[in-house]
């Protein structure tokens, strides 16, 4: 068992001296992982509950909600944390199960750019509804 007070990193001893473990990402990761998942219940919350007070009322209130200030930020937000949690997700099972390790390269680029460019679609399409585009 590594000694955490002469070690702040998550590696033992032995697997520093052999090189092994952390690349120093893993941690970080990780930690993104659980902040996203955190965010996104308030935000999910947020979300249900918007929506479900203008079922049925039609477009015009769908648009008008995303108009208010604080509805447009929370739906950004919304839109970013959940392509930044699906990219992080992603990661992992394609780190997991993807043994190749270039098309696991590939994989994981493709991923976190389609991700990327679906959360710049949704919240550019956001700014466009709330600035009455």
């Amino acid at each position: 068992m590594a000694n955490t007070s002469s070690n702040p990193g998550l590696r033992t001893q032995l697997g520093r001296v052999r090189g092994l473990g952390s690349a120093k990402a893993g941690s970080h990761h990780w930690m993104m992982s659980r902040l996203t998942s955190i965010a996104l219940i308030p935000l999910t919350l947020w979300f249900v509950f918007g929506v479900l007070s203008i079922i049925g009322d039609g477009h015009a209130a769908a648009v008008q909600w995303l108009r208010s200030p604080f509805s447009a930020i929370m739906m950004i937000l919304f839109v970013g944390v959940t392509f930044h949690h699906t990219a992080s997700g992603i990661q992992v099972v394609l780190e997991d199960y993807v043994h190749n390790e270039w098309v696991k390269v590939v994989a994981i680029t493709a991923a976190k750019f389609l991700c990327f460019v679906l959360a710049v679609a949704g919240i550019f399409a956001v700014l466009k509804i709330a600035f009455g585009g």
